[in-house]
């Protein structure tokens, strides 16, 4: 019998599988070298395998040329990140660079900062973390408090950032700051890349109930960072800052996190149950629904703000997912294990990058136009 699935599967060019093939054995490779996460991509932290990256020309693959990247089609990115990530591959050390800090210098930045910051994220060298949410402004960008202050040829920083991921282990942090408080909230907020180095840096590791330690507390007690390390507008990154959350929100690796698990399940599943058959065919055309989107996405298909939709869609598709497995795994799934770890990681997805109902809110004002519901009354 055929497979069923091939006619919900794209028809990629020959040198597009061909990619892809290579990708699935460059990210089994790595797996058995480094282990396999297949919680979460983001857990998979490995410098070695980053070079590895670095080597096959997977990073900054869609970078201009000009930038030292290859100026290949996006979707050649998304073939190669689709199969890192499904495979449980750790490729986290050099993802927030190459996702959103490079695309965001080249966009941006100066020439001087393209220079000193562009050719280690291409090699895997550094690993950047994003300074964004914070205690009391969590998916409220514009509430944020944290503030850079200008003190001759420095800022001076002072503030607290919370759930910043590898922010023990990064070389540079992108900090979301307020470099003014006057105007409307969105106003006032730029972007410095800030060394982690600097005196007056605390950061503080935060053990979730998985045992992961990749979230951190960062604290800038007087902090003084050059003035030349400001990227874009003074004060005008607000939108800067919602193109990088472009990027984060609709990309494959809020798809196919916990893959590797939905694999382990399949196999385990006992499929002469309709019923389980049933729920196989829902999550694997979810799958590739979930595709369609984020296809689209890379593609600029989709209308502007769209990603909120993509990313909502595709996290609760994982959450349905660590669902099916932890009911295939039945009893097995409540003694701590590798899988146990993934299923503990669940309830993350809907929340990081915006939790789903900051989605639909996104959804609903920006990209289908309808009015917000007027705040109550004290």
């Amino acid at each position: 019998m055929s497979n069923p699935w091939t006619v919900l599967n794209f028809q990629l060019e020959p040198e597009l599988e061909t990619l892809r093939a290579r990708a699935k054995k460059v990210a089994g490779e790595g797996v058995k070298l480094h282990g396999r996460h297949n919680d979460s991509w983001i857990n998979g932290y490995n410098k070695e395998f980053a070079q590895t990256m670095a080597s096959e020309g997977w990073i900054g693959m869609g970078w201009p040329e000009q930038h030292g990247g290859q100026g290949r089609p996006p979707i050649e990115r998304v073939i190669v990140a689709e199969e890192m990530i499904s495979a449980g591959a750790p490729i986290a050390s050099m993802w927030f660079a190459d996702r959103q800090m490079g695309p965001t210098l080249i966009a941006y930045g100066t020439s001087d900062q393209q220079a000193e910051w562009l050719p280690k994220m291409l090699t895997g060298e550094s690993t950047w973390c994003i300074g964004m949410s914070e205690p009391d402004a969590g998916s409220d960008l514009a509430s944020l408090s944290t503030s850079a202050v200008r003190d001759g040829d420095h800022w001076l920083i002072n503030g607290q950032k919370i759930w910043t991921s590898f922010g023990d282990v990064a070389d540079y942090i992108y900090l979301i700051c307020r470099t003014t408080t006057e105007g409307p909230p969105h106003r006032g907020i730029s972007e410095i890349v800030v060394p982690m180095d600097l005196p007056g840096i605390e950061v503080r590791p935060i053990s979730d109930m998985t045992t992961n330690r990749h979230f951190c507390e960062v604290y800038f007690t007087d902090v003084r960072v050059p003035v030349e390390n400001l990227v874009g507008v003074e004060g005008d990154a607000f939108k800067q800052t919602m193109r990088q959350l472009e990027h984060e929100r609709g990309g494959i690796d809020r798809l196919v996190s916990n893959r590797a698990l939905f694999d382990m399940a399949v196999e385990r599943a006992d499929k002469t149950d309709l019923r389980v058959r049933q729920e196989i065919a829902r999550l694997e055309t979810a799958y590739r629904i979930g595709r369609l989107l984020v296809y689209r996405e890379v593609l600029r298909q989709a209308p502007a703000g769209f990603s909120a939709a993509t990313k909502a869609f595709c996290t609760e598709h994982q959450w349905n997912v660590a669902q099916f497995v932890a009911a295939t795994f039945g009893p097995e799934a409540t003694l701590w294990s590798d899988v146990t770890h993934g299923l503990t990681y669940a309830p993350g997805y809907t929340i990081m990058g915006g939790t789903s109902n900051i989605m639909r809110n996104i959804l609903g004002e920006r990209v289908l136009g309808l009015p917000r519901e007027p705040r109550a009354k004290p």
